[in-house]
């Protein structure tokens, strides 16, 4: 089944800590049905020291959440939409449900 949400979309975090906050899809996991987005649920990771990064220490990094925390940005309105699918010139495009904005075509980019 087609995903409503590719990489590269702009999403908006519906519920959780981060609720109301915007990104950029990183990654999508397929099998755990999951996305990394852009700056949202960041959390601290203790890193020992090693050849990349001899000093150890602490970093950022940004955590998965489950793709049902999230909707797509319309970029006409700039809110969180839901997405439908209609076909046009046999190719199956997303389209934002209240607007009729079109979100692109489905599949790889």
């Amino acid at each position: 089944m087609a995903r409503k949400i590719k990489t590269g979309d702009t999403v908006m975090v519906i519920s959780g800590a981060d609720k109301g906050k915007t990104g950029r899809v990183l990654r999508i996991l397929g099998e755990k049905d999951r996305v990394v987005v852009e700056g949202i649920n960041r959390v601290w990771k203790h890193v020992r020291p090693n050849q990349r990064n001899p000093q150890g220490g602490r970093i950022q990094k940004d955590n998965p959440l489950h793709i049902s925390n999230v909707l797509p940005v319309d970029p006409t309105s700039g809110k969180g939409v839901r997405v439908k699918f209609e076909m046009k010139d046999g190719k199956k495009h997303r389209v934002a449900v209240g607007s009729g904005t079109d979100l692109g075509t489905v599949g790889k980019r």
